[in-house]
């Protein structure tokens, strides 16, 4: 469950989230840390921010957030519904009309490439102009 924000933090984003990932201390800490890991190969330029009690990457726009549950650990991709995704990773959220996550469930396995390619994609529709009217 994600905490409230204290107002009194002086941790940067990058020292909450690895706090995050210690505290977590077991399988779903293991998969945030490689997600993180993943999503920072696929983008260096990525900006690690901490916002709602959650880890969240940005580039040009949020990219994803990283929540953690009992269950699952969920990137939930902002513009994920125009995002080209050809491995299917999106696992959740599939019916709304602009977010898309990836529930990784405890043993679950990712495609890192096809993983990659989609942050890359995602960082694509922020950076691409909106059409003009």
């Amino acid at each position: 469950m994600p905490r409230k924000a204290d107002p009194n933090e002086t941790r940067s984003a990058s020292e909450l989230i690895d706090a995050r990932i210690a505290e977590l201390g077991d399988w779903r800490g293991e998969t945030l840390a490689r997600l993180r890991a993943l999503i920072r190969e696929a983008d260096p330029d990525i900006v690690e921010e901490w916002k709602w009690g959650v880890p969240v990457w940005s580039d040009a726009g949020i990219v994803t957030t990283g929540e953690v549950y009992k269950k699952a650990v969920k990137l939930t991709f902002a513009k994920g519904a125009a995002v080209p995704d050809p491995k299917r990773l999106f696992t959740s959220s599939l019916e709304g009309n602009v977010r898309r996550a990836i529930d990784v469930p405890e043993g679950g396995k990712i495609d890192e490439a096809a993983f990659k390619a989609l942050v890359q994609a995602a960082v694509a529709v922020n950076r691409a102009k909106p059409p003009k009217t």
